[in-house]
């Protein structure tokens, strides 16, 4: 028997969840679904409410927004770090999500324990060594 399609939606969402940092298109996430990309982007959007293309942005800007508070990292750092590759765009869509612009951000939510910027660079290395050596 053949698993529920929201089981084949969710594998999909895993893949944004685990790899909101990557460059992720619309393919990408269909065939983690084992759907063609307008079926895919149909059931997406039934099973969770929003397209899959806003539910990777509203990750990364999740992710973002951690950054943001606990990191001693740039905003341009943490633009690439979580996935966007236009700092304009990340700016932009965080404004609009958000409410504010990401220095503000940080502005009114910075904690004063950082992490250092260095050490989740070198970890953000690492973790792209090890996904480039577990591919086929």
């Amino acid at each position: 028997m053949s698993p529920p399609p929201v089981a084949h939606v969710r594998r999909a969402r895993d893949l944004i969840d685990r790899c909101y940092a990557e460059p992720l298109d619309l393919e990408a996430m269909a065939v983690a679904a084992g759907y063609s990309r307008f079926h895919f982007a149909r059931a997406f959007r039934t099973a969770y409410g929003e397209p899959p293309g806003a539910y990777l942005t509203r990750r990364r800007i999740e992710r973002a927004q951690d950054l943001l508070r606990s990191a001693n990292l740039t905003v341009t750092e943490i633009c690439h770090l979580v996935g966007f590759t236009s700092l304009g765009t990340f700016s932009r869509r965080f404004s609009e999500l958000v409410g504010r612009s990401p220095t503000a951000y940080r502005r009114d939510h910075e904690t004063p324990s950082v992490v250092p910027g260095c050490v989740l660079m070198r970890w953000s290395a690492i973790a792209e060594k090890r996904r480039a050596a577990d591919e086929p």
